[in-house]
């Protein structure tokens, strides 16, 4: 049995729901989530009337369509940020500039609901960054000259078979070459 049978042999809905985990991890899904749940207030209270009764009650305001610019905007940023990755900064900082606007334009930012969901997802936006592949664990060690730690190893004396050790390194406390001090030349950097 391999590792893939049980995702094989689950039914539909296992198989899509395990797709779309994959699909969400990929992106700022949270922040897309949020920032367009933030639009729906913010472009839906200004065309609202609410009954109560025989009473209507209009919220129908002069910013209206300023309300709904803004409403549709944070819907597209939110959008924009599911399928457009690499312009999540441009889409957070623009959906909290357009959040702040919503104060306002529109009923205090969609009764202050839409205000905090675009400003929670434009913040989102921002500190998302892309996840990076596992790397493999080959037990080499990093060095300066690599820091990304991508698979390239520098040996020092002593690390190859048959190949002596400097004599600081065997632990008779003495120096080399009759007093003149050992060195390890590392990539132009001088150890030792």
């Amino acid at each position: 049995m391999s590792a893939e049978t049980p995702v094989q042999s689950a039914g539909t809905f296992t198989r899509l729901r395990l797709r779309f985990r994959d699909w969400r991890g990929t992106r700022p899904f949270w922040a897309g989530l949020f920032t367009l749940l933030g639009g729906i207030p913010i472009a839906y209270f200004p065309y609202a009337t609410l009954k109560l009764g025989h009473m209507s009650l209009a919220m129908a305001t002069t910013a209206g369509a300023g309300s709904l610019i803004i409403g549709v905007l944070l819907v597209t940023l939110g959008l924009t940020m599911w399928f457009q990755q690499a312009t999540r900064v441009f889409a957070g900082v623009a959906a909290i500039l357009l959040a702040l606007v919503s104060l306002v334009v529109s009923n205090i930012g969609g009764f202050l609901i839409g205000f905090l969901f675009a400003l929670v997802g434009g913040a989102l936006a921002l500190s998302w960054a892309p996840g990076e592949p596992p790397v493999e664990a080959d037990g080499g060690r990093e060095t300066a000259a690599d820091p990304g730690g991508e698979g390239i190893r520098k040996s020092l004396p002593g690390d190859v078979p048959g190949e002596p050790a400097l004599p600081h390194e065997t632990g008779d406390g003495g120096e080399a070459d009759g007093g003149v001090r050992a060195e390890i030349r590392d990539g132009g950097h001088r150890v030792g």
